[in-house]
C-alpha cells in the first residue's frame, strides 16, 4: 500500500495533500514547486516556444538553485525549494509564489530536477524586485497561473485563490499519518535475527531470498553484496500485522475528529453532494443558487452509493488476486516437477550412454548438456513467470490495502473527493488480469527421446529428438460458444492447456438428426464451424477429432444440439429479380414491374412440418399474384408455377388456380383483397402442400407426393405489396374447405 501513499513528485509520503481536478493527488509543498506562470499574450505558445528574456545574475541564480549545499543529501534534490522541505508556505507560496521561470529570467534551458518518480520539476527561486517586469514583453497581458498533473500531464488553470483552491484530500492526509506511525511501531519491533547482543539491534534489511532479517552490523558481516549474495534483493523490515490500519479499526479516523465543513462557510457541515461538480456542498451554497442547476443529493446516500459501488469492483480485484495466490503455487509445484523430471530424464539418458561402446562417452557429455539447457531455459521462463506475476499480485495487494483503508473512513465528504479515480483504478487493476495471464508458459515435461538404435558407425550422429511424435490429444468443445438458429448450428471447439503435440487440422462429425451414422460435415484448420440446411425440429449429436502427421486422435465429448421447432426467415434480396423491391428488414415486398417477378425466402426445407403466412397490404386493379414453393433455380422473370421448379396457388378477387408445370387445375371461388391473409403449409412427413385464405383451407391438399429440398417463394407485380409472417405454428384447427368448381 505505500506506492499508494507517495508524492508523483517527491517520491515521499503525503504532506498537505490536494486533489487536482484529474482526481489525482500531490503534496501541497510540491505543487508549489511545479506550478508555472504564463502572461496571457504567450497563452497561444506552447509551453517550450516562450519568449524569455535573460535577467542579469540569472545564470547564476539557476546555478545556485540547482547546486545542492555542502550538508545536502544524496536524494534531497527531490523536492528543490527549501518550502517544499519545511512543508510551509503561507499565501504567498499558495498562489504560486508568483514566480514562475520566465518572471524570474531564467533562459530557454532552465536547470531542472528529477525526482525519485521520474517527475521533471523547476526550481522555484523568488524573483528580484522588478525582474517580472523587466522580463515581460512589451505590451503583454496579465499573468495566469496554472499546474500540470504529474501523472497525466493535464494542465489545470488557478484561480486568484492559488493553490488554496484546490480542496484538501483530509481522507489520505489521516491514511498516511496512520500509515506512519504503523510503520514506527513495526520497524521498533523487527530486531536483527543475527545479532550477538542481548536484546538484537533493530532490524535494517530484510533479504527477500534468505528471508533473513539483518541490522546495519550483521547485514555487512554476514550478507555482503558479492558474490553468491550479490542477486539477493535487500528491502526494508516488513509492516507489523494490522500497522498501517494502526489497530483502531478506523477509530482514530473520525471517531474523535471534528467534522469537515465548508470551506467557503465555516459554521456549515457538508451536508450534500453535488454530482455534477463531484463536490460535497452545505445547505448555504444551495440557497446562494451556485448549484441551482446542478443534480445534488443527499451526502450520506451518495457516500453509501459510491463506498458499494468501490466494495463491489474491490471484490473483482479479490478474486483476481485469490486466483494469482494459486497461481504462484501451481508454478512452484510446476518447479519442482521440472527438477524432478530433468534429473529423471538425465537419468535415463546415462543409463543409455552407459549401453554403448566407449565411442559413446563423448557424445554422452554434449547430450548431458542439451538437457541442462533445457532444464535451465524452463526454469528461467518459469521464474520470470514468477517475477511478474508476483510484481503484480504485489500491485493490487498494495491498492486493496489502500481501499480497505478508504472504505474504513467514516468520512463522507473525503471519501467522495477520492472515490470516482479509485473505482476507475480499481476496475482497470482488474482489466490487467488479462486471459491467459494465468497459465504457464511452459510444462513440466521434457520433450526430449534419444535414439539408440543406430549403428557404432552413427554414433557421432546421435542427438534428441525434439518434439515426440505423437497423436494430438481429444480436443474440448467450448459450449458456451456452440448454438443453433433455426435450422442451422454452430459448434466451437479448442486443445487443452499445456498441449505439445502438433495439430494439422480437425474433423468435425454430425449425425443425420435422427440417431443414424455420423458423416464428416468440416475437415480443417478452424475451431470453428457452421453448418447450414439442417432440419428444423431434429436432434443432432456432434464431436470433433484432431489429426497430424502421426494419425488421428481420439473423438470429443458429444454434444447434442437442436434446431428450431418452427422456421424464422425473410425473403433473400440476393436471389430476388431485380425489379423486386424489399422493405422492413425484408419482410415486405414490391414489384417496380407490370410483369410478374419471383422472390424466394431465406430458408430451405426438406423434412418436417411448416408454416407461413403472408398479408396482403395493397391490391389495386385485381393483379394475380402467387403464393408456394420453388426451388434453388425457379425461372423468376414470370408467373410463379409456370415451369417445373415450383409448385404454387395463385388468385385474383374471386376465385384461385393450383399451378405446376404452367398447368391449372382446382379452380376454387373465392379471392383476395387488401387485408387478405394467405397460409401455406408444407407438410413434408406427408409428402403434400396446402392454402389457406384467412384461415380457411383453400380447395384441397394441392400438390402430394413432393419431395426434396424446398424454398418459400412468391410472385407478384406493382399492383401488390405482401408482408411476410414466419415462426408461426402449424393450425391445428381447420375449416372445412371449399368445394372446387368443376
Amino acid at each position: 500500500m505505500e506506492e499508494e501513499l507517495k508524492c508523483p513528485v517527491c517520491g515521499s509520503l503525503f504532506r498537505e495533500p490536494i486533489i487536482l481536478p484529474c482526481s489525482h493527488n500531490v503534496c501541497l509543498p510540491c505543487a508549489r514547486t511545479i506550478a508555472v506562470q504564463t502572461p496571457e499574450s504567450e497563452q497561444h505558445l506552447p509551453a517550450l516556444l516562450h519568449p524569455r528574456s535573460p535577467a542579469p545574475g540569472a545564470a547564476a541564480a539557476a546555478a545556485a538553485a540547482a547546486t545542492p549545499g555542502p550538508g545536502a543529501a544524496a536524494g534531497s534534490t527531490a523536492c528543490p525549494n527549501t518550502e517544499c522541505a519545511a512543508g510551509g508556505g503561507g499565501d504567498h507560496a499558495d498562489k504560486l509564489s508568483l514566480h514562475s521561470e520566465t518572471d524570474s529570467g531564467y533562459g530557454s534551458y532552465t536547470p531542472s530536477l528529477k525526482s525519485p518518480n521520474g517527475v521533471r520539476v523547476l526550481p522555484l527561486v523568488p524573483a528580484p524586485p522588478g525582474a517580472a517586469a523587466a522580463a515581460a514583453p512589451r505590451g503583454a497581458g496579465p499573468a495566469s497561473s496554472s499546474l500540470t498533473c504529474p501523472q497525466c500531464h493535464r494542465s489545470a488553470s488557478l484561480d486568484q485563490r492559488g493553490l488554496r483552491g484546490f480542496q484538501r484530500n483530509r481522507l489520505l492526509e489521516a491514511i498516511v499519518q496512520r500509515y506512519q506511525q504503523g510503520r514506527a511501531a513495526a520497524a521498533a519491533a523487527a530486531k536483527c535475527q543475527l545479532c550477538d547482543r542481548s536484546p538484537p539491534e533493530p532490524a535494517a534489511v530484510l533479504c527477500e531470498q534468505c528471508e533473513v532479517l539483518y541490522c546495519a552490523a550483521c547485514q555487512l558481516r554476514c550478507h555482503p553484496a558479492r558474490g553468491p549474495f550479490a542477486k539477493h534483493r535487500l528491502v526494508p523490515p516488513p509492516s507489523h500485522p494490522g500497522a498501517p490500519g494502526g489497530g483502531d479499526g478506523g477509530k482514530g479516523a473520525g471517531g474523535g475528529r471534528k467534522l469537515p465543513t465548508c470551506a467557503e462557510h465555516d459554521l456549515e457541515n457538508y451536508s450534500m453532494y453535488c454530482v455534477s461538480c463531484r463536490s460535497p456542498v452545505c445547505y448555504q451554497c444551495l440557497e446562494e443558487g451556485k448549484h441551482g442547476k446542478h443534480d445534488v443529493k443527499p451526502l450520506g446516500a451518495m457516500w453509501k452509493q459510491h463506498k458499494a459501488q468501490l466494495s463491489q469492483a474491490l471484490n473483482g480485484v479479490s478474486d483476481k488476486a485469490k486466483e494469482a495466490k494459486e497461481f504462484l503455487v501451481q508454478l512452484k509445484n510446476l518447479l519442482q516437477q521440472i527438477q524432478e523430471n530433468g534429473l529423471d530424464y538425465e537419468a535415463c539418458l546415462v543409463a543409455q550412454c552407459d549401453a554403448l561402446v566407449d565411442a559413446l562417452t563423448r557424445q554422452k557429455a554434449k547430450l548431458l548438456t542439451k538437457v541442462t539447457k533445457e532444464r535451465e531455459h524452463k526454469l528461467k521462463v518459469v521464474w520470470d513467470q514468477i517475477n511478474h506475476c508476483t510484481l503484480k499480485l504485489r500491485q493490487s495487494t498494495g491498492l486493496m490495502e489502500y481501499c480497505l483503508e478508504v472504505i474504513k473512513e467514516n468520512d463522507p465528504s473525503g471519501f467522495l473527493q477520492i472515490s470516482d479515480a479509485l473505482i476507475k483504478r480499481v476496475q482497470v487493476s482488474q482489466e490487467q488480469w488479462v486471459k491467459g495471464a494465468l497459465e504457464p508458459k511452459v510444462s513440466a515435461e521434457f520433450d526430449l527421446t534419444l535414439d539408440s538404435e543406430p549403428l557404432l558407425q552413427s554414433i557421432h550422429q546421435l542427438d534428441f529428438i525434439q518434439m515426440k511424435c505423437r497423436v494430438p490429444p481429444v480436443p474440448l468443445l467450448q459450449l458456451e460458444k456452440c448454438c443453433t438458429r433455426n435450422n442451422s448450428v454452430t459448434l466451437a471447439w479448442r486443445m487443452p492447456p499445456l498441449t505439445h503435440n502438433p495439430v494439422e487440422g480437425y474433423i468435425l462429425e454430425l449425425d443425420d438428426g435422427d440417431g443414424g451414422q455420423f458423416r464428416e460435415v468440416y475437415v480443417g484448420k478452424e475451431t470453428l464451424c457452421t453448418i447450414d440446411g439442417l432440419h428444423f425440429n431434429s436432434t443432432y449429436n456432434a464431436r470433433v477429432k484432431a489429426f497430424n502427421s502421426s494419425g488421428v486422435g481420439p473423438y470429443s465429448k458429444m454434444v447434442i444440439l437442436q434446431t428450431s421447432d418452427v422456421a424464422w426467415f425473410t425473403f433473400d434480396p440476393s436471389s430476388a429479380h431485380r425489379d423486386i423491391v424489399l422493405s422492413n428488414d425484408n419482410q415486405t415486398a414490391t414489384c417496380n414491374s407490370y410483369d410478374d417477378r419471383v422472390v424466394l425466402g431465406t430458408a430451405a426445407f426438406s423434412k418436417g412440418v411448416h408454416y407461413w403466412e403472408l398479408h396482403v397490404d395493397r391490391y389495386d386493379n385485381h393483379p394475380d399474384p402467387a403464393f408456394g414453393i420453388a426451388r434453388i433455380n425457379v425461372v423468376k422473370d414470370m408467373m410463379l408455377g409456370k415451369d417445373d421448379k415450383a409448385w404454387a396457388m395463385y388468385v385474383d378477387n374471386n376465385r384461385s388456380w393450383f399451378m405446376h408445370c404452367n398447368s391449372h387445375t382446382n379452380r376454387t371461388e373465392g379471392g383476395v383483397s387488401k387485408g387478405a391473409t394467405v397460409g401455406v403449409l408444407l407438410d413434408l412427413n406427408k409428402h403434400n402442400l396446402t392454402f389457406y385464405i384467412n384461415g380457411q383451407q383453400q380447395g384441397p391438399p394441392a400438390f402430394e407426393n413432393i419431395e426434396g429440398v424446398f424454398m418459400p417463394a412468391l410472385s407478384l407485380n406493382r399492383n401488390v405489396q405482401v408482408t411476410l409472417h414466419t415462426g408461426l405454428e402449424v393450425p391445428q384447427c381447420v375449416k372445412q374447405p371449399k368445394l372446387p368448381n368443376n
